[in-house]
């Protein structure tokens, strides 16, 4: 009875220590898929505008469980969240490029904080499969920002290939994730040099992360293999 209760303890602490990684991938799934559903008329994209912060303050409460992160992610996610109200009332191209660019910094000090924990990692539990994906995802937004702010500050960096404006930023987010993933469709295209070298930076990111997390993640599950053949 008491080893079984001590192994039902055990469960229940990494299903507690999960919970923050799980919910985190939840949010930037539900963001991505409601994106396109969500980027047509005023009121969907102020619905559109909230649902983004919801990682946002997920990622935040993630990140300050590590003593170092608590301090900028508060101050970044406060300074996203300040610069994303003024963006809803007042939509000159100086505060969305600031909207967007604190967006940015915010998505790429989280992958910071959360590779960190991948890296760290001495066994391979359910939080870090949850981090390992997030991250991914976070990429992908983090470049989605970056387009963002590119397209605010020079509209016409991106073009479908029929020569129409990527009006919707569903359109970048899309191009940004088919980027990571080097699928590369080829409907949405960078047309200025700024813009291709930021989706080239991104298809050699989504590459090497994969390789490193997948090498990371191999190295923790080995170190584990001893003990449990015990």
């Amino acid at each position: 009875m008491p080893l079984s209760n001590s192994a039902g303890d055990l469960r229940t602490s990494k299903k507690a220590r999960s919970g923050p990684d799980l919910l985190l991938l939840l949010s930037l799934l539900s963001v991505i898929l409601l994106s396109p559903v969500l980027d047509h008329g005023d009121l969907r994209r102020l619905i559109l505008t909230g649902l983004t912060f919801v990682p946002v303050i997920l990622a935040t409460v993630r990140l300050a469980q590590t003593r170092k992160f608590v301090l900028p992610s508060i101050l970044l996610m406060s300074i996203t969240f300040v610069f994303g109200v003024i963006g809803i009332f007042a939509g000159n191209r100086l505060i969305l490029s600031l909207k967007w660019g604190s967006l940015a910094a915010f998505f790429a000090l989280t992958v910071i904080g959360l590779f960190s924990y991948l890296r760290e990692a001495r066994s391979v539990l359910q939080s870090h499969l949850y981090t390992a994906v997030s991250i991914y995802l976070l990429l992908g937004m983090l470049w989605f920002a970056l387009y963002s702010v590119l397209d605010t500050a020079s509209p016409g960096s991106f073009m479908h290939s029929n020569n129409l404006m990527a009006d919707r930023h569903t359109e970048l987010l899309y191009f940004s994730l088919v980027t990571l993933s080097t699928i590369g469709y080829g409907d949405v295209l960078p047309v200025s040099g700024e813009a291709r070298m930021l989706a080239a930076l991104e298809g050699v990111t989504g590459v090497l992360y994969i390789a490193i997390s997948v090498a990371i993640l191999i190295s923790a599950f080995k170190r584990t293999e001893p003990s449990g053949q015990d």
